[in-house]
This record gives structure tokens, C-alpha cells and sequence, in this order.
């Protein structure tokens, strides 16, 4: 008789729908079968590229990546999207209201989208998106896009998972290039200057393109500036002209075999780090309690190493 799970995998690998949507559920969940799962899959991973979109709230990502996935539709590739909302606690949810758009696709087949939101105190969301993506290498997707809400360290954090990154920027938002944070600058492969169209593009331009010339090129690359006005999907063939340059690029890079490790260093770190708060915090500390400690922390009743000592004692008694 065969495995469940095996043939589950099996499934998953032949592109079936449902299969792969009962993964993500087992993945988001921390279910015990998503880690069995990914085990039969991982041997299959590896030929899929990662896409990392990421900017302020309204630049336009999810629009972008609507646009992206039906390029490489038309190019015959198969498509993976992950619409990630690390503060969903905040803003209400993971499936937010532009992403409305890409219903379009939910006939084709060759498209799978999903929005993934933080589920409890414990976190991971950035090993829970890692995990997604695996899954939809495995299940054949050319191409994975990863969508994030913000920029916010949670987002920059799940980018990293990404070969290539792209940072979207709307010129006239809040005081231009000088409000960009130092990691965005950092972790840029391509900067995308959507709505470009708007009067003051033209400046906006000249001053990321004078930042740019300040930061040092990685292996090589600098990163250009793409413009593009993608609810008119302007731009779209110039961005996915540069994203191919860059896989070329990498892809001939002398450390490539450096940098795949320090990939899968920063993953087992990432995994050992959650296994081991979810051994310590979630064993013996419940929701409620952490929050109390949290408003504890907030309030200066008590002070953080108090309180993570307490954690650590309590897992200790066991």
C-alpha cells in the first residue's frame, strides 16, 4: 500500500490544484504533516526562480505582480505567487483589497496565488513563506513571486528568500528618496519607479539614481532604475528585460556556489531559531500569558531579560 503522504507529493508535483492548497494550509498551520511533506518534496526543489516585490503600501506591488505573472504566461512559464502581510493583526488580513485584482488569473491553471498572514504569537512567517515556496518549486512553478505589504524589517526578512529583489518606489510619497530606508538601499537588486507618469518622476529619478551611484555594486551589479505605470502595464517588458539580465548575471557569478551557502546557512539558522522558541515559549507560555508579560515589558513593570529569564525557567522545570 503506498504512503498517504507520498502520494500526496506525488500529486503536489503534478501540479494539482488541491493538493497543493491543502499544503499551504498544513504549512500555515505548523501542521507535523507539512514538515513530512516538504521532506518527500525538497529532493525535487531547486529550478524555480524567486521573485521578492516589496515597497510602502500603495506603490502598486500587487498591480505589478499581476502584471508580472501574466508576462510570463504569455511566455509559456508557469507561475507561483505568495501575497505575504507580516501585520496582518493591524490591517485587518492577509487578502487585501488589491489583490482583489488577480482573480483574473484564478481560471489558469498555470497560476497558483496565495496570501499567507502571521498566525499566532510564535511567528515564522518568514520560514512559513520559505516553506511556500519549496512547495511550488516542487509543484513545477517557473517562477515564484513573493509579494510583501510593507518595509518593514518582517518584510525585508522575507525577501531575503528571494534570488532576486525587486523594491518598489511612487514618486511624491512622503519626502522622496531621503525617506528610504537604509535597508531597501541594501537589499535592491532592481528599484521600480511605478506611476511614473506622475509630474515629478523625472526628480525622483535623478535622486535614486544619485543614491544608486553611492552604493557599491554586489558581484558586479548595480541596480537600475525601471520605470514603469503598471495599471497601463508600462514597463512590464523593460522590468522583465532587467530581472533576466540579473539571472544571467548571477548565474555567472564567480561566488554563486558562496552565496547558495550563506542561502541555506541564513535557512537552517532561521528554522533552528523557530524550533527552538516553539521548544521553549510555546510548550510552556500561552498566548495570553506572553501578552501579559509583553504589557508587563510595556508598562516597565518588569524588564525584557526578567522576563524572558522567567520563560527560560519555566521551560527548564520540564
Amino acid at each position: 500500500m503506498n504512503d498517504p503522504l507520498e502520494n500526496w507529493a506525488d500529486q503536489v508535483r503534478a501540479g494539482d490544484v488541491r493538493a497543493i492548497s491543502r499544503a499551504m494550509s498544513a504549512i500555515e498551520n505548523r501542521s507535523s504533516e507539512a514538515e513530512a511533506l516538504l521532506k518527500y518534496l525538497f529532493p525535487h526543489t531547486g529550478r524555480a526562480f524567486r521573485i521578492g516585490v516589496t515597497g510602502a503600501p500603495g506603490t502598486g506591488k500587487s498591480t505589478l505582480v499581476d502584471q508580472m505573472a501574466a508576462f510570463y504566461r504569455r511566455q509559456g512559464k508557469t507561475v507561483g505567487i505568495i501575497a505575504v502581510d507580516p501585520s496582518s493583526p493591524f490591517t485587518g488580513g492577509a487578502i487585501l483589497g488589491d489583490r482583489i485584482r488577480m482573480q483574473r488569473h484564478a481560471g489558469d491553471n498555470g497560476i497558483f496565488i496565495r496570501s499567507m498572514a502571521t498566525r499566532g504569537y510564535l511567528g515564522g512567517l518568514a520560514q512559513a513563506t520559505g516553506d511556500a515556496t519549496l512547495l511550488l518549486d516542487a509543484a513545477g512553478k517557473d517562477v515564484i513571486l513573493i509579494e510583501t505589504v510593507g518595509v518593514g524589517q518582517g518584510e525585508i526578512e522575507v525577501v531575503r528568500l528571494a534570488d532576486c529583489t525587486l523594491v518598489v518606489l511612487v514618486p511624491g510619497m512622503g519626502d522622496d528618496v531621503q525617506n528610504l530606508k537604509a535597508g531597501l538601499m541594501e537589499i535592491g537588486d532592481i528599484f521600480v519607479l511605478n506611476k511614473s507618469d506622475r509630474e515629478e518622476a523625472g526628480r525622483f529619478e535623478q535622486q535614486l539614481l544619485a543614491i544608486l551611484e553611492l552604493v557599491p555594486a554586489r558581484n558586479g551589479w548595480k541596480p537600475p532604475v525601471v520605470r514603469m505605470v503598471a495599471t497601463a502595464n508600462q514597463g512590464t517588458d523593460a522590468l522583465a528585460h532587467q530581472i533576466d539580465l540579473f539571472r544571467k548575471h548571477q548565474a555567472g557569478a564567480t561566488d554563486r556556489g558562496a552565496r547558495e551557502l550563506v542561502y541555506w546557512k541564513e535557512w537552517l539558522l532561521r528554522l533552528l531559531q523557530g524550533r527552538l522558541i516553539e521548544r521553549t515559549l510555546g510548550n510552556h507560555t500561552s498566548e495570553a500569558e506572553f501578552d501579559r508579560m509583553v504589557s508587563e515589558v510595556a508598562a516597565r513593570k518588569k524588564d525584557p531579560y526578567a522576563a524572558v529569564n522567567e520563560i527560560l525557567a519555566r521551560s527548564k522545570r520540564d
